[in-house]
């Protein structure tokens, strides 16, 4: 009897706690199945807004996938083994630089499968720091179709693949002897990171002239001979070269596009690849680019217009798109689905390139005097003349319409190319907001943050008409104004947010005037949040991701000068320093504006900042910026030839015998004041009818959070 009531009185307890375990595990999937729901719908949002791809709720046999593209480290190997667990795939198109993909599969049932069951897996990811990626999948009604385009090889470029033989690599390889640097240490100072030997002569500049009158000794090394020689039998050369310049890539590294100068030089240039494979860009002075594909033991030769004229440069990266098989099979593809169907990534590896040129005696007369510098062309690009620093509003507003307006007007297209991710800490802000406000986005830019809120009425203006054009084609409520007479009606907002805009402004008084015009837009309770360029670029001993990103092998965006603004002994510590009229030690120099170099510390508050254009970005017209953002990674295509999507930007390449035909065209300047410490608080808190809610430093940003008080 006692063990019965034991029993009875124990099993109701149990039977419910196991209730209670199922009724929480369908909890827990339910909160499981709704944020990956949220996560789908974030995603066909964000394709939508940034890439025009409209999702829908009705099954097809085609999807999209995020996260799953080749912009974003995914393989096409990777990517592809995955989906076909789910069924047949019929297609599969990674388009180049992006982070998504398209796949079309044989059935609706296996494109239903590969939704249910992939959505918000984990995908790995090989050699990747991050080593996996969250797939998001939505159905799509039609996938684009990418056109092949014919176009040719550079004129007087050959590629011979298979040039060298594996034993003829490996003796070539172990001729160079890398323990010792002398014939070459002022090459092997500047470059920091790629190994660089010479053999022939030794070259040496003085403005800007090759000195080619010291030999080397030794000549070139004689395991190159028989290399040499098949290239005379093959008529690749009519006249044996005499220098050789040996250069080592590891993983990461590149060289940046450049000419060989035509005074150092006779015609024809070889490139003998060994190791590792890369991809080398080859741009024209009118914007066409024709990327190939070099394999490893491969020889590509210069000649004519391609050594004259093209640049040719290799951009620094860990991972190249390349073909997913033979690149001349692909190239003659003919079919709906392409080469840009058959693109994958390679992890670069160990490379190492004999050049050979033959030394010119007497001055080049080829055919391209507009970039020879024999017949009369500038061969490196000068340096700016500074501005002076604005002594008055009309100084100031000079300078501003040519260092700012002008210049983001010109740069527009490729500026928004590369504003695309909003910042966490203003997104935080704007989720804030009540549903119904009104915020005001002054100096908008491409509009990246009008849309990150949809619950709250949003408009932007922008002083650069080109940049506006490019928000109204995204769909969103712009006009063209200036920050300083915004004509919006006196509190009339709930929020206005000035993100890197009034670091723009050249002197104090224009830049109290900013502020003052964002206050009067806001209604009492109001919130207006401020972004400004910081000076102290590491703070709390973290460095920003300006300086993070200092790569000297990598960083093509600086100039080759010193700065000509003051000194960094000469930039006040202090705010009050910087209200005094006179300086002790910086009085000669405080009427220039400095010329920053980029990804380093700054040494003055008043500055220009380069901006390096990227070749074919430059002259569209404002109509023309959206679509020239979408179609940007639209490639062309030659036999040997494939799109790699590069990042590339002008660059004097100063221990090498080169310089960039146009390289001065392409490279704009930015007036920027950065804001030292508690200078952006000093500023607002000049302003009448204000409370400062909150300041921080965010990623080399000064920042406050001002709000508007009642009476």
């Amino acid at each position: 009897m006692f063990l019965s009531c034991f029993f009875r009185t124990n099993l109701k307890p149990r039977t419910m706690d196991v209730n209670v375990e199922c009724d929480t595990k369908a909890y827990r999937r339910s909160k499981i199945d709704k944020k990956l729901l949220r996560k789908q719908i974030k995603s066909s949002h964000t394709l939508l807004r940034h890439e025009g791809i409209s999702t829908t709720p009705v099954p097809t046999k085609s999807l999209v996938v995020a996260n799953g593209g080749l912009g974003n480290g995914v393989s096409r190997e990777e990517l592809s083994a995955v989906l076909k667990e789910m069924g047949s795939l019929k297609t599969l198109l990674m388009p180049p630089k992006k982070p998504y993909a398209f796949v079309t599969y044989g059935s609706e049932e296996n494109a239903r499968k590969a939704h249910i069951h992939l959505n918000g897996q984990k995908l790995q990811r090989v050699e990747k720091e991050k080593n996996y990626v969250t797939l998001y999948l939505s159905f799509v009604d039609t996938v684009p179709c990418e056109q092949q385009i014919s176009v040719t090889m550079p004129a007087g470029l050959v590629l011979v693949e298979d040039f060298v033989s594996s034993e003829e690599e490996a003796v070539l390889l172990a001729a160079i002897d890398w323990s010792s640097h002398n014939n070459d240490a002022t090459a092997q100072k500047a470059m920091k990171h790629r190994r660089v030997k010479h053999f022939g002569f030794e070259f040496r500049y003085d403005n800007n002239n090759v000195d080619k009158d010291k030999p080397l000794p030794g000549g070139l090394p004689e395991k190159c001979q028989p290399v040499l020689q098949r290239c005379m039998e093959d008529g690749h050369l009519t006249i044996m070269p005499d220098q050789l310049t040996v250069n080592q890539y590891e993983s990461g590294q590149g060289i940046p596009p450049h000419v060989d100068t035509h005074s150092a030089f006779e015609d024809t240039i070889l490139s003998l690849s060994l190791g590792a494979k890369t991809v080398m860009e080859f741009r024209h002075p009118d914007g066409r680019v024709v990327n190939v594909f070099l394999p490893g033991r491969s020889l590509l030769v210069m000649r004519g217009e391609s050594r004259y004229l093209w640049t040719h440069g290799i951009t620094p990266r860990k991972f190249d798109m390349v073909p997913a098989s033979d690149p001349q099979c692909l190239a003659l593809t003919t079919c709906d689905h392409g080469p840009l169907n058959q693109l994958t990534l390679s992890k670069r590896g160990t490379r190492t390139s004999f050049t050979f040129r033959k030394i010119r005696i007497d001055p080049c007369r080829c055919a391209f005097p507009m970039v020879c510098d024999s017949q009369g062309a500038p061969s490196l690009p000068s340096s700016p003349s500074p501005p002076s620093i604005p002594r008055g509003p009309s100084d100031a507003a000079r300078l501003e319409v040519e260092y700012v307006h002008r210049v983001y007007n010109a740069i527009a297209p490729h500026f928004s190319s590369t504003r695309h991710s909003p910042w966490p800490q203003v997104c935080h802000f704007l989720s804030l907001l009540s549903p119904g406000n009104v915020l005001a986005d002054v100096g908008c830019g491409n509009g990246k943050y009008l849309g990150v809120n949809p619950e709250v009425i949003s408009v932007g203006c922008d002083r650069s008409s080109a940049l506006i054009q490019i928000c109204i084609n995204r769909g969103f409520q712009a006009f063209v104004a200036d920050a300083l007479h915004v004509p919006l009606r006196t509190a009339s907002c709930d929020a206005c947010i000035s993100i890197a805009v009034i670091h723009h402004f050249s002197t104090a008084e224009r830049r109290l005037a900013a502020v003052k015009e964002l206050v009067r837009l806001l209604k009492p309770g109001g919130h207006a949040l401020i972004y400004v360029w910081a000076f102290e670029q590491e703070y709390k001993e973290q460095k920003s991701k300006y300086l993070k990103n200092n790569n000297p092998s990598n960083d093509t965006c600086g100039v080759t000068t010193e700065p000509q603004g003051k000194s960094s002994a000469c930039v006040r510590s202090n705010l009050e320093d910087n209200n005094k009229k006179t300086a002790d030690d910086c009085t000669v120099t405080l009427d220039k504006v400095s010329v920053h170099i980029n990804r380093t510390a700054f040494n003055s508050q008043d500055l220009l900042v380069p901006w390096h254009l990227k070749e074919g970005k430059r002259g569209k017209s404002k109509g023309e910026a959206e679509e020239a953002r979408t179609n940007k990674d639209k490639t062309k295509f030659s036999t040997g030839s494939f799109p790699d999507g590069p990042d590339l930007r002008s660059h004097s390449n100063t221990d090498s015998q080169h310089h960039s035909p146009t390289s001065v065209e392409r490279v704009f300047h930015r007036y920027y004041h950065v804001f030292q410490q508690g200078e952006l608080e000093q500023l607002c808190m000049q302003v009448k009818g204000i409370k400062l809610q909150r300041s921080y430093h965010d990623q080399g940003n000064w920042c406050v959070i001002l709000e508007k008080t009642v009476n």
